[in-house]
């Protein structure tokens, strides 16, 4: 089979691969449909990543089930699933508490599309991919929606889900604040429009990109350009800018006992925070990796249900063998890549 492979700074290119084989009854084989970038391919393709090649591109994905063990659960060939990018057993002590991103039954930081640093899993821009604790790991896709409108599921909308959906299911209504741009800057966006749908009373997005400013705006959010001052004060405050001094702002306009979700990656030299802040105003302040596979089925869920519209988020739809082409290309929020 082949599989679009980064083998180098700026450098992707289809290689063949042994074709996976189920290696358990608990397994499934799946043939990815509609892959999406995610907001840290970009930096990848780049090399900008700590992460060595050659890495199997693709890490979010609506996939067609092929194949299933006999205790790989009720999924049937043809069924469509959403595939979290990180691996997980479903059933130890994190997994059972949600934190799936660091499931004890596989190697830590086990994921698709990140090669030697993901434990090699290979990557969803391939023809087939084996995917373990398949009666856990995979999530039926609702009636009627469109693969390639919640591909980034696997990842990129959960990890903006995370970031408003708990802390507004535990306060109805509160205000949120956006600072978007980490790269491609999907992340940041999501999150405003799901704000949005979940009924916060303002929804304010800063961003130095007037096209993801714009797309926010679609969403309902107030679109702000970045300015360097406090935006307000909110009870709820994303960094998705991955940017140091947008992640102070964020913290700095964070009420007394609000929460300050950072889904930035920094690379190298590290943000100094306002520590002395955050202790007298009771910020909590969260970082580390989406814990995805809990957070799928509230995603889809809410583009089921109509109240998110990923798709318009998405920059550009692309041909299943044009795929390396547009990711050699920088301006782009989201690319989905189609079979």
């Amino acid at each position: 089979m082949e599989s679009l492979t980064y083998t180098g700074e700026g450098s992707i290119e289809l290689r063949e691969a042994d074709p996976p084989a189920l290696q358990g009854d608990g397994e499934a084989l799946v043939r990815p449909v509609a892959v999406a970038t995610c907001d840290l391919d970009a930096a990848i393709v780049g090399g900008a990543t700590p992460f060595p090649p050659p890495i199997a591109l693709g890490h979010e994905c609506v996939a067609e089930v092929l194949e299933t063990g006999d205790a790989a659960g009720p999924l049937e060939p043809g069924t469509l699933v959403s595939v979290p990018f990180q691996i997980s057993c479903g059933a130890c002590h994190a997994c059972r508490r949600g934190h799936t991103a660091s499931c004890r039954g596989v190697p830590p930081f086990s994921m698709y599309g990140f090669g030697a640093a993901g434990s090699d899993w290979g990557g969803f821009l391939s023809d087939v991919v084996r995917v373990p604790f398949a009666d856990h790991m995979l999530v039926p896709l609702p009636a009627g929606l469109d693969p390639a409108a919640v591909a980034s599921a696997s990842d990129n909308i959960a990890d903006a889900w995370r970031t408003v959906g708990p802390p507004l299911e535990r306060e109805p209504g509160a205000a949120v604040l956006v600072m978007g741009g980490a790269g491609p800057g999907s992340i940041g966006v999501y999150a405003a429009a799901i704000a949005v749908a979940l009924g916060a009373e303002r929804v304010v997005y800063v961003d130095g990109d007037a096209r993801r400013r714009e797309i926010a705006a679609g969403f309902g959010a107030e679109a702000l350009d970045r300015s360097g001052d406090r935006p307000g004060k909110f009870p709820i405050t994303v960094d998705a800018s991955a940017d140091p001094e947008q992640l102070v702002l964020a913290i700095r306009s964070t009420e007394p006992d609000g929460i300050c979700t950072s889904t930035g990656i920094y690379f190298g030299e590290q943000p100094a925070l306002p520590v002395l802040e955050m202790y007298m105003k009771n910020t909590t302040f969260v970082t580390g990796r989406v814990h995805a596979r809990p957070a799928i089925p509230h995603v889809l869920a809410l583009a089921a249900d109509g109240k998110v519209h990923p798709e318009r988020v998405t920059t550009k739809v692309v041909a299943w063998d044009d795929a390396a082409a547009a990711l050699a290309e920088p301006d782009w929020v989201k690319l989905v890549f189609r079979r």
